[in-house]
């Protein structure tokens, strides 16, 4: 039987390798430090205090991006507590001007329409955040965990356009484990987990299942099982696998690199 027990793994290890990955990639970028939006949620708290164990507070600049009457003070203040407690410096920019431009300049903007309005405060952000990286010359670090990653609930060029993912092969499940290892303040690991986008929005709501049954059916379809053996394996009807699976698979454009159509051989 599958479960989230099966998904236990060797934190502190895991936590070495991370901090080695971020400290190598970036001596060989050349570049001086990194860049980190943090929301308030688990997992770009994770990221931050991994980037900051691999290259010192000194090195690292922390962004939180609000837009107001959305943005919980909440989450705030949480990202704040965790900065001071990291010893960083962070930066809050408002996104609600920005936001009021596009919505009065965009055609078709239509603040009803949550995805498509939502994707354009993610890449809002992913803006600010290359704004900073390109004037501090930092590398961009982003904070999507493999959970998000085989699902596609990420906005491609927007928190899936970063530099590096450092948790991106670690099931939701496991960062929390992370976290605790790490000791993120335990408001941030036992907080919903959300996009922060609209109102009331909530990860598990638009997955549609929690995380604890997502990642072990993610889990076991990484490993060749089919949709009935899972549904056996983790205890869940074969419909919800099923579902699960296409919308891994309709999102695997999001994974890759825009695609070539390769000329080169071309004789004339």
């Amino acid at each position: 039987m599958l479960s989230e027990d099966t998904l236990i793994v060797d934190a502190p290890l895991v936590a070495e390798m991370i901090v080695e990955f971020i400290s190598d990639q970036i001596e060989v970028s050349g570049l001086e430090g990194a860049i980190v939006a943090v929301s308030g949620g688990i997992d770009s708290a994770v990221t931050l205090a991994l980037t900051v164990k691999a290259i010192g507070p000194e090195r690292v600049r922390a962004l939180t991006m609000p837009e107001r009457d959305i943005t919980p003070q909440g989450d705030v203040d949480d990202v704040m507590r965790l900065a001071e407690m990291l010893d960083v410096t962070c930066d809050v920019i408002e996104i609600t001007p920005v936001i009021h431009v596009m919505r009065s300049t965009l055609p078709f903007y239509d603040p009803s329409d949550l995805i498509s309005s939502g994707n354009v405060k993610t890449r809002v952000r992913m803006i600010v955040a290359y704004h900073y990286a390109n004037s501090l010359r930092s590398m961009v670090l982003g904070s999507a965990n493999k959970t998000e990653w085989l699902m596609g609930y990420f906005t491609k060029y927007g928190d899936g356009g970063v530099d590096l993912m450092p948790i991106a092969d670690l099931y939701k499940t496991q960062v929390r484990q992370l976290a605790r290892h790490l000791r993120i303040p335990r408001r941030i690991i036992e907080k919903t987990p959300t996009a922060g986008l609209w109102p009331g929005q909530s990860d598990e709501d638009e997955l549609g299942i929690k995380y604890e049954a997502l990642d072990p059916i993610l889990y076991a379809w990484e490993r060749g099982m089919d949709v009935q053996d899972i549904a056996r394996a983790v205890g869940i009807d074969p419909s919800t696998v099923g579902r699960v699976l296409e919308r891994a698979r309709n999102n695997e454009h999001k994974r890759r690199l825009p695609l070539l159509l390769r000329l080169s051989s071309l004789r004339k």
